[in-house]
């Protein structure tokens, strides 16, 4: 064989190495779902998305941008100028004081970039080791800042979990926390996110910290950035809407939102928006809870610092939704989580799938999926919780106050009913434009739990229960004359006006289209109680001639004399008119109550003090009224079958509940000892809520028959 020389004097060339293929990178603390990118339909949805939050004014314009920047400017100023002055009070060197600093750093919704107009500035400032919390930032920096023209309805709140100072500067609100390191100076290239910053400093302040940490550890953990902005941006739009937006009322805030949505990310770093929205309803709706939703390993360090861990702490194990911060010390961000907000949002995460599955489909449109949610059209049954103030400042604190508390009540009245009462607290405030004092109202729906099997005509006493939680609300240490509470029971058909978007209730025809909707996406389980409600409504209303009706209406007329006594319609235009009328009715009114129960000390309208006695027997005669609700799809009974049933149910439920709240880690006997002050004892003497309709005595009764 002839070869070429030059051929052969070339060296011989090796293949090319075969390409050793990288394994996709792992994003949280499980591989990818998918990998999977967009079609060209899911970029078409995507672009409709984006045009619908567009549309829905979720983005503030430039100006407003430039007004942020402006007032955080304006802020850090403030703050580094508060920190001087300190240092040279206190008698440190001249170059103490010229190195004297203090940093403002934002979180939330704000850092996280998804904050829309009107939306409030989460900061922190972080200041050095000898300026405190308690002194110097709620009365000097307080004081500071109530000095200031722009600044505006500043709130201070020290005794909340996160100690916070909530104020407006210049219309935009400010929550401002604080943090002092312990570094005697505080440099400017301060990073938070390392671990040193906790060193030598108290749980309130790891918490005030672990909000920016959060953030940025978020921002670090997501596959694509802007992917993940738009989607929580979208969720949190949906979220609100349908009523499922609220930590404090035991829902999911705007930290859990962002966690649910950065760990959906992580299970398709490839998916866009549209996309991930879809995939945010499968992947939840079908999610094993409690197990936890986690970004990364949980970190435990040396610091010592209480970490989540239902292996080692029992009270994590009662948690429903465990939703795990990333940064240290990894805590559960959804701690308020109950039974009954749980179901809920199982429910509007079925509702947001199968909406999901039609727009894909080309079967419905995004409008559609953030339709807003028909709360006074879902449940027969409210409790009205109505707070009354002598201005908008006090309303502002005591309604602060009322809402926290919410969420007790509905553990409470879980603990109290085995679970078989469910509780939806809605997360809007309302008020009656027509009363000229400071109030609004809260409400509540009631039912019985999905799926149970009780017995006809079961009722649940949860007079105790309310009781309880007025006592919890009594127990507000800034309570001034003026603020009042009443919980009262309104049925759908009484609702005020108020509550309904055209300022008056909707036709029967549009409410049973709107029923058959929430039952088409409700459980299996409450298909089978709730079947054809609507239909059944009809075929009652059919049935009932003309005569029967009349015969109803004399009857309920003998049994239910007319209510006497106050209303809070008539406390109201006491308040709205001055506090001395208020407080001569005020003492009239105890004297009714001392003199129906002599345990009942009341202290001149005051905050009252711990007393020996439990609070589940405390002005229970007067004061306290019996409310009687019933099932959706059950008409009234007769009261002549009330007694019966009650007792029935409170031997149950005596026995049946007990061990359940000896394991629950929500315990009510801190409250138990306190009695009502006088203010409170008055609305309680009423017997409606603030603009709804009267109720006849004998049936204003907290006794739950279903």
């Amino acid at each position: 064989m002839v070869r070429s020389d030059g051929f052969n004097s070339l060296p011989t060339p090796s293949p090319p190495p075969a390409e050793q293929k990288q394994p996709p990178k792992q994003w949280g603390v499980t591989r990818p779902l998918s990998h999977a990118g967009p079609s060209e339909a899911d970029i078409q949805r995507t672009r409709d998305l984006e045009k619908f939050l567009v549309a829905s004014g979720l983005y503030e314009s430039a100006e407003e941008a430039a007004k942020r920047e402006e007032v955080l400017d304006r802020l850090k100023q403030i703050v580094k100028d508060w920190v001087k002055e300190l240092t040279r009070l206190r008698g440190y060197t001249d170059q103490m004081v010229e190195d004297a600093n203090a940093l403002i750093f934002t979180f939330g919704s704000y850092r996280l970039g998804v904050h829309g107009p009107g939306a409030d500035i989460d900061t922190l400032c972080i200041g050095p080791k000898y300026v405190s919390r308690e002194e110097d930032f709620f009365y000097v920096l307080h004081n500071i800042l109530a000095e200031i023209e722009e600044v505006t309805e500043l709130q201070p709140v020290p005794d909340a979990h996160v100690p916070v100072m909530k104020f407006k500067f210049d219309g935009i609100s400010i929550d401002l926390l604080y943090a002092s390191i312990s570094l005697l100076v505080v440099p400017d290239d301060l990073d938070i996110s390392n671990i040193s910053v906790l060193e030598d400093i108290d749980e309130p302040t790891v918490r005030s910290l672990n909000g920016c940490r959060v953030a940025d550890q978020i921002l670090k953990l997501v596959p694509n950035i802007e992917n993940f902005r738009t989607t929580l941006r979208c969720l949190k739009f949906w979220a609100k809407r349908r009523g499922v937006y609220s930590n404090v009322t035991g829902f999911l805030g705007g930290v859990n939102w962002a966690l649910l949505v950065a760990r959906l990310c992580q299970f398709y770093p490839n998916a866009n928006p549209s996309m991930l929205v879809s995939r945010f309803f499968r992947v939840y709706t079908l999610w094993r809870w409690p197990n936890p939703v986690m970004l990364c390993e949980i970190e435990d360090d040396e610091l010592g610092f209480s970490i989540w861990d239902p292996r080692k702490n029992p009270w994590d194990r009662n948690h429903l939704m465990p939703i795990i911060t990333p940064a240290y010390p990894c805590m559960n961000s959804s701690y308020n989580v109950s039974a009954s907000t749980l179901r809920v949002m199982m429910e509007q995460f079925q509702f947001g799938r199968e909406i999901c599955e039609d727009i894909e489909l080309n079967k419905a449109q995004w409008s559609t999926l953030f339709e807003p949610y028909l709360f006074f059209e879902s449940y027969k049954n409210y409790l009205q919780v109505d707070i009354i103030a002598a201005d908008l400042d006090d309303l502002r604190a005591w309604r602060g106050w009322v809402e926290s508390r919410l969420r007790q009540l509905t553990l409470m009245i879980e603990r109290d009913t085995c679970g078989k009462l469910q509780c939806h607290p809605y997360p809007h405030d309302y008020v009656d434009s027509s009363k000229h004092c400071a109030h609004c109202a809260f409400f509540m729906g009631l039912q019985r739990k999905q799926g149970e099997v009780i017995q006809e005509g079961q009722q649940f006493d949860i007079r105790q229960t309310v009781d309880e939680f007025r006592h919890q609300i009594n127990s507000y240490i800034y309570w001034k004359p003026g603020m009042e509470i009443y919980v009262s029971h309104v049925r759908r058909k009484q609702l005020p006006p108020y509550v309904f978007p055209e300022g008056h209730k909707r036709s029967r025809h549009i409410r049973l289209m709107s029923q058959q909707q929430v039952d088409k996406v409700s459980s299996d389980g409450s298909d089978a109680c709730r079947s054809d409600s609507a239909e059944r409504v009809i075929k009652r209303k059919k049935q009932v001639d003309l005569p029967e009706l009349e015969e109803r209406r004399e009857k309920r007329q003998s049994i239910s004399p007319q209510k006497q006594g106050l209303s809070p319609e008539n406390i109201c235009s006491r308040v709205a008119g001055g506090l001395t009328e208020c407080s001569s009715a005020m003492s009239g009114t105890m004297k009714e109550v001392a003199a129906t129960n002599e345990s009942c000390t009341l202290m001149d309208g005051r905050a009252p003090e711990a007393v020996s006695f439990n609070s589940r027997h405390v002005c229970t005669g007067s004061s306290m009224r019996m409310l009687q609700l019933v099932d959706r799809d059950k008409e009234l009974p007769d009261d002549s079958k009330t007694s019966n049933q009650e007792k029935h149910c409170a031997e149950n439920s005596d026995t049946c509940c007990n061990s359940s709240s000896s394991n629950s880690s929500y315990g009510s006997s801190s409250y138990s000892g306190l009695e009502p002050h006088a203010a409170l004892a008055m609305m309680l003497k009423s017997g409606d809520g603030v603009g709804s309709e009267p109720v006849q005595e004998n049936v204003m009764r907290h006794v739950i028959e279903i």
